[in-house]
């Protein structure tokens, strides 16, 4: 794995509400004074240009949380800063994730001045009794008026959906995507709910007054996502992320799924950094207070920085890989080969490819991709 890419991660952790379904590292925003948080993630940063050395970072992305709240000049000030830190490649990419409720053109025009090139819109839904259920604050208009906004400013837009949801239809999903098409986005990232601990969903589900499609249901779902996708030119390059062509791809995610480096600062952010013995998974501190406290203390925000051992390694590669269509490169692989029974008997069922380089999931095999995954690497049948 030589000439590993290194990206950043920016975690903004405050959003205008918290959503039902969200299981991130977010708080409410009331009003505080973010100037120690931005402070903060520039001395951070300071600290990891030590850590990796000069290498350009090839993606910088900020998360959340809303980052769209954040002031655009604070944006920019993390940009230069990032550029003087470490250089950027001729192709770098900058992501921002956006609420439609933050979609003024004057604050989406700072943004793009302040460096951002790539939009991503959590629309999660295009119609309002849906966007109530899932406990969001603008109406399908805003949305849908956020999206053409975005598009007539930043080069690259990409939106989220949400379908499997509770008393969905595959018609109305089928119409929903069909509206989000007419929005020319050059990614899509439709995502299946699903209930995770700790959420006012996961609370409500364990109620019974929360009821999802079953396991069938969802499939039906996520073929209708495929079929409706590809033929209108989207290729599905990752389970839940479909791109109008190869340069349309998420640069920094691709470097999650293809165990590539990137250091990540804000409250809660993760990072990976190194191959082979030393790879190291970093955590940095959750709580916004205890970030700034532990940076100004110690000249770092890490709660976590660990090596990982070889088998954490290895199911890191494959966990991740897997979901891509490309599949994975089989020699890059680290640690102990996949069993090759196993691999040949899912080939054999059609859930899995190999070519001469590649290992990869099938369009059905991506169905079951954790369960497939997980069979593998505890070397079961």
């Amino acid at each position: 794995m030589s000439a590993r890419r290194l990206g950043l991660y920016v975690h903004w952790p405050y959003c205008a509400a918290i959503c039902p379904y969200c299981d991130f590292n977010v708080y409410k925003a009331r009003g505080q004074d973010t100037e120690p948080l931005v402070s903060a993630i520039l001395g951070d940063m300071t600290y990891w240009r030590a850590q990796t050395g000069k290498r350009p970072l090839s993606s910088i992305f900020f998360g959340g949380g809303t980052p769209s709240l954040m002031e655009p000049d604070d944006v920019r000030r993390i940009l230069e800063c990032a550029d003087n830190l470490w250089g950027v490649t001729d192709n770098l990419e900058v992501s921002l994730e956006a609420n439609p409720t933050d979609a003024e053109a004057a604050r989406f025009q700072d943004l793009r001045h302040a460096g951002v090139e790539r939009l991503s819109l959590g629309l999660q839904a295009l119609d309002d009794i849906s966007l109530k259920g899932l406990g969001r604050f603008h109406s399908a208009q805003e949305g849908l008026s956020a999206a053409r906004l975005a598009r007539t400013i930043f080069p690259r837009l990409s939106i989220d959906l949400i379908h499997t949801r509770q008393g969905q239809t595959l018609n109305a999903w089928q119409q929903e995507l069909e509206l989000a098409l007419t929005l020319s986005p050059d990614h899509v990232s439709p995502y299946q709910l699903t209930i995770e601990e700790g959420t006012a969903f996961a609370r409500a589900a364990s109620r019974g007054t929360l009821r999802l499609p079953d396991n069938d249901q969802a499939a039906d779902f996520y073929n209708l996502t495929q079929a409706v996708l590809s033929d209108a030119g989207f290729e599905a390059y990752e389970v839940s992320n479909h791109a109008k062509g190869t340069a349309n791809r998420s640069r920094h995610n691709m470097l999650y799924w293809q165990s590539q480096d990137w250091v990540g600062v804000g409250p809660g952010a993760h990072g990976r950094l190194g191959w082979g013995k030393a790879r190291r998974a970093t955590k940095a501190h959750l709580r916004p207070q205890a970030y700034c406290e532990g940076i100004n203390q110690n000249g770092h925000g890490i709660l976590e920085d660990e090596v990982l051992a070889p088998d954490a390694i290895r199911d890191e590669f494959w966990l991740m890989g897997l979901r891509l269509s490309d599949g994975m490169v089989v020699q890059n692989a680290p640690g102990a080969p996949l069993p090759e029974d196993q691999i040949q008997a899912r080939v054999g069922q059609g859930l899995m490819w190999r070519s001469a380089t590649h290992l990869g999931l099938t369009t059905n095999g991506r169905l079951v991709t954790d369960t497939i995954i997980g069979k593998l690497l505890a070397g079961e049948t």
